[in-house]
Formats: C-alpha cells, structure tokens, sequence
C-alpha cells in the first residue's frame, strides 16, 4: 500500500486503517482471532491500528496491546477517550480530570509508553474546548502523546478548537475522525473542506456504512442478525432502496459493492484513511482484495446520480448529534416568548 500524509503532522499511513471496535465481548471475543486479524492486518500494509477505550470496555485496547507486542514501532497506533466508563459521572467527559486518568489506563492496557494520536472520541459540550486542549497539551509535551484529534466534530467545533489553540499557544487537533460513506455524505459540505484548509488529516469510520454496503442486507429480505436487531438504520427503507441502485452499479462495473464503497471514500481528496473493522479474519481478506481498486471518474459520476454529494440517505445510530438536535428545549422559545413575538402580516 501507498502510504499518505496524516495531515501535517508528518507521519505517514496506509489508505486503510485497522479498526478495533469489533475485538472484544462486543464483537468477536475470540483474543486469538483478533490478534490473527491484526497482525494479518500488518502483513498486508496496514500501519494504523485504531481504537477505543470504550470498546468492550477497555477489551478491545487490551486485545491490541497483546497483538504489538514487538511490533510496536512498526505502527501508528490511535485510541479515544470520552465515552462512559463506569458509573462515575466523571468517569467520562473531555475534562481535564478524565482525561489525565483515561490515557493512564489506555497506556497500561495497550502495554506501551505512548499513544501516536490520541482522539476526543464526541464532543462535550459541558467542558471548555480549551481544558481540553490544555490537558491534551501537557500529554504532547510529557511524550505520552505524540499528536491529537477529534472525532465526529461538527465543522464550528473544529474552527473554534483551531482558534483556541492559536490564541492559547496549544496543541492542535491534528485529525479528524468523521463517519463517511457512499449513503452518508453530510461531511463532504463544511467538515473534510475545514480539515483540509487546516491541514488535518481525517481518519473516516464506517465506510461500510455500518454493514449496509456488504450486499448483505437487500430489500425486501428480513436481516435476522444482531447488528441489523440492535440498529434502525437496518430497517431505512431509503438506504435499502440505494443499496440496490448500488448493488446494480457494482455488478455492471463488475467490482463487489464493498471494493465500489471504500474506494469512493479513498477518493476523495480529503480524506486520508479508510477504517476498516472486521470481526473475522474471512471480512478483513475481502476487504483487503480491494485495495487496489481505483475508480474512474464516469463511475464516481453514477455514484453522484444515485446519491448526491453532500447529502445523506438516512443517519447512522451511532452518529453524533448535536444538543440542540436531541433536546427540544434548546431550539424552542418559551412560550411567554413565542406569544410576544410579533405576528406575520402578508
């Protein structure tokens, strides 16, 4: 594999990146197969191991650490922080007081002395963007941390947080990891241009769209598995009826629809790796049979027609969304407010 620019911090990385959240009790609780998917993973270019301290509740890190075990220096190793981690309600957050305690027990089950980019998995809109860069910094400088970066921050966040560091002499984000795929292209309108005029690199999850781009799921046809159980996007009757537009593409192109999905993400000049998260060693061989597939422009053009950029085809569970999308009372006036209010008069 070619390697890319991780932004400007001068780091170097494959087009695919491993992701770990599948190693684990929520997954596949197999350690040994999991370490096989890694080091497989290696083998084959890969130098981007990304993961969570959320995933399996710090399984998924412990998994990892085993699976580097001297083949540390060899990778780019990334891992977040934010998520709940116990019922202590300060066991989560961007604080600085979470954050001096989750990258401890990151480094001790990742068994290694730093972590190469170190993420803020959502934003926390009870915490000052600057605590946060101010904690982070003090990790850079202590040689815990070799860089930072955020995931699935709106486009605003990113320039706020960009502003701080430059104002406060901090650390910047260096990275942003977003959700992308062919079904989901919100990103493509503010958050991969503002990465790319601050020279972040993006590490985008779900270019699968969450298993909805395996060809696995059709229309039509009941999807009894637990993934497709857990989460509504499943059961979208609109992302069905553009995974068929696509399944029809892919087979006219003569390319399996999961080689069409991560090479349109790949495509795009603003992203720089794709996150791949197989949980069996049989997903990761089919997703790496793609990974010289480049598409030519007419195809990308079909792909425009079917779903037009900038746009989505549904959301994801697991998506971020902002406070005022999730809580009414943050985008409606009180009604004594809204009754002085002056009427419209046409």
């Amino acid at each position: 594999m070619q390697h890319r620019p991780l932004g400007r911090t001068g780091i170097q990385v494959s087009p695919y990146a491993l992701g770990a959240m599948m190693f684990g009790a929520v997954g596949n609780p197999d350690h040994e197969v999991s370490i096989r998917i890694v080091h497989r993973a290696l083998d084959a270019g890969i130098n981007v191991v990304d993961t969570a301290d959320a995933y399996s509740r710090g399984e998924s890190e412990e998994i990892v650490g085993k699976a580097l075990k001297g083949r540390r220096d060899d990778v780019v190793l990334a891992t977040k922080f934010h998520l709940p981690m116990g019922e202590d309600p300060n066991a989560r957050g961007n604080s600085r007081r979470w954050i001096t305690r989750a990258v401890e027990d990151s480094l001790r089950r990742l068994g290694t002395d730093r972590i190469d980019l170190y993420q803020v998995h959502r934003p926390d809109p009870d915490t000052d963007v600057e605590e946060t860069l101010s904690a982070l910094t003090d990790l850079v400088r202590a040689g815990k941390v070799r860089a930072i970066g955020t995931s699935s921050f709106p486009a605003s966040e990113i320039v706020e947080a960009q502003w701080v560091s430059e104002r406060r002499g901090l650390e910047r984000f260096r990275t942003e990891q977003p959700t992308y795929s062919i079904l989901n292209r919100g990103i493509e309108n503010e958050v991969l241009p503002v990465a790319q005029r601050y020279g972040m690199g993006t590490l985008v999850y779900s270019p699968l769209s969450g298993g909805m781009l395996t060809g696995r799921y059709r229309k039509g046809q009941r999807a009894d598995t637990p993934r497709a159980n857990r989460f509504r996007y499943f059961s979208d009757e609109r992302r069905l009826d553009v995974v068929e537009e696509l399944i029809a593409l892919a087979d006219e192109v003569g390319v399996a629809l999961t080689h069409l999905a991560l090479a349109f993400v790949l495509a795009h000049p603003g992203v720089t790796s794709a996150i791949l998260g197989p949980r069996t060693p049989e997903q990761l061989e089919d997703l790496l049979a793609g990974a010289e597939l480049a598409l030519e422009d007419a195809v990308l053009d079909r792909i425009d027609a079917i779903v037009p950029p900038g746009t989505d085809v549904g959301l994801l569970d697991m998506q971020y969304r902002t406070p005022p999308i999730l809580d009414a009372a943050l985008r409606r006036r009180p009604p004594a407010q809204r009754s002085a209010q002056p009427r419209n008069v046409r």
